[in-house]
């Protein structure tokens, strides 16, 4: 049945050559995504414990090195820990917090056309099936016939139109849903490892302002017991 449709004639519909173009284009969309999240993957849990590492060996060069040179998104986020642009927490969570809206943009570019797809491609199809009710109609009223002959090549492009729609819509659907969870789960991870390190962070510098405050109280205890200790002149 497939082989003897005229298929030449349903593509020549212009419904028709709109859908297949909305088709290559979500093709090509879903490629290119596809290819950028795979770029973007990596073992954040691994950078982050790198970078932790780093930090209890008070090598902050390296540790923000390895989080410039992470492919994923918990490195640009994290790197912006090591800036020092100021110290205090607000500063530090707004330059979190600008870091993770730049990877969003990143990841979810060009993810809006395929939610559009998904959108108009089913009321694509459903212009096509009324443009091929039309054109049964029409042919209808130049013949004088309503012979299944006369209204089989309207009725037929209307169908074909509606299951291309669907064709074209479905798919985008789906790959919208999926590279919007992965941005998501991505964003989410890179959120918890750079909280994770910002805190190793704390803990090392409130230990190292500990260990470093206690021989100076020390050397201030034994100045003053030897200023207070009587001379030998006054024994």
């Amino acid at each position: 049945m497939l082989a003897e449709f005229n298929w030449s004639q349903a593509a020549a519909s212009p419904v028709m050559i709109v859908l297949m173009l909305c088709s290559v284009v979500a093709f090509g969309v879903a490629a290119e995504r596809a290819w950028f999240y795979s770029k973007r993957r990596g073992n954040a849990g691994a950078v982050a414990r790198d970078a932790i590492r780093l930090i209890h060996l008070n090598n902050l060069t390296e540790a923000a090195h390895v989080c410039r040179t992470a492919a994923h998104p918990v490195g640009p986020v994290a790197a912006t820990l090591f800036e020092r642009k100021g110290e205090n927490v607000a500063s530090i969570e707004e330059r979190v917090h600008v870091a993770l809206s730049q990877q969003k943009l990143l990841l979810e570019r060009n993810l809006n056309v395929l939610g559009t797809l998904a959108a108009v491609a089913p009321l694509l199809g459903l212009l096509g099936t009324v443009w091929g009710i039309m054109r049964a109609f029409h042919d209808m009223a130049q013949v004088g016939s309503a012979a299944p002959s006369v209204v089989a090549a309207g009725v037929s492009e209307a169908l074909v139109t509606t299951a291309a729609g669907l064709v074209v819509a479905v798919p985008a659907l789906i790959l919208y849903n999926h590279f919007a969870r992965r941005m998501n789960v991505m964003l989410t991870i890179a959120e918890n490892e750079t909280l994770l390190v910002r805190n190793e962070m704390n803990s090392a510098s409130k230990n190292a302002s500990g260990s470093g405050g206690r021989p100076s109280i020390e050397r201030e205890k034994s100045s003053q017991d030897a200023s207070h200790a009587p001379s030998p002149a006054q024994a």
